[in-house]
Formats: C-alpha cells, sequence, structure tokens
C-alpha cells in the first residue's frame, strides 16, 4: 500500500515538495511554509531496520539523499548532495519511531519530491512490492 504526502511552501509563486511513505507509515497532510525558512519533512514509522531520504526532480530519476541505521540513530551514509550541501540533514527519534528530514533555508530550487523510505523488520512470508508510478501531464490554462 502506497500513501502519498503533499508538503507545500510559497515563495511569489508557489512550488512543493511531496513525501512518499511505505508499509503504513503516519504522515502530516500539509505544510505550508514560505522561501528562506527552515522546513522539517517527517514521518513516523512502527519497526525498520533502516530510514531512507530520496529526492526527485520532475522528469528525472530519484537521488539518493541519506540513511539513517535504526539501532544507531546516526546517518550512515549520506550522498554527494548531502555532503556538500549542509541545508540538508536527517535525525532519527527512535522513542517517537520518527524519521526527519530537515532543509534549512529552502530554496525554490528544493522543489522535487521526497521520497521517506524504509527497509522493514520481516518476521514472516516476505512479499515484495511494485508500483508502476505514470507522470500525467496536466496543461496550466
Amino acid at each position: 500500500m502506497f500513501t502519498f504526502l503533499h508538503y507545500y511552501i510559497f515563495s511569489y509563486f508557489p512550488f512543493y515538495l511531496i513525501v512518499f511513505f511505505l508499509f503504513g507509515i503516519l504522515f502530516q497532510t500539509e505544510v505550508f511554509w514560505t522561501e528562506g525558512r527552515n522546513i522539517t519533512l517527517s514521518c513516523n514509522y512502527s519497526s525498520a531496520i533502516s530510514l531512507q531520504w530520496y529526492r526527485q526532480y520532475h522528469g528525472s530519476a530519484p537521488e539518493f539523499l541519506l540513511i539513517i541505521l535504526h539501532g544507531t540513530g546516526k546517518v550512515s551514509q549520506k550522498s554527494n548532495i548531502v555532503e556538500t550541501d549542509p541545508r540538508f540533514s536527517g535525525k532519527l527519534n527512535e522513542k517517537k519511531t520518527r524519521v526527519e528530514l530537515e532543509i534549512s533555508s529552502a530554496k525554490v530550487t528544493d522543489s522535487a519530491l521526497y521520497y521517506c523510505a524504509l527497509t522493514p523488520t520481516v518476521t514472516g512470508k516476505q512479499t515484495t512490492l511494485y508500483k508502476n508510478l505514470i507522470y500525467v501531464n496536466h496543461p496550466v490554462g
């Protein structure tokens, strides 16, 4: 089951961030913010081994941002994007079972599809989930 979350950020014109959740993760439905402010994207989970954040610009492939291991609560791997742009950081609150992606001083160029995904703890029969995403162009006017 796949659930989508829309994060909206406003500058002189609207742009958006969307967060993708897997395996029954709970989420906040909408957030309104302005350019230059700090943004925290978060998702709650029930169990996981690792939690990852990805970013996808329109018409491009998803880009890995970072991975956090549940047992340590620390970022275990960062992409070059996160290494070179200190505005991006990840945090894990194990007591609240919440993972966060923080973007400080948000820019219009941060507008993208953001994925929150997890590697679940599997007990019992394993299954593989597939989702074919289809882009639909809606002309403005």
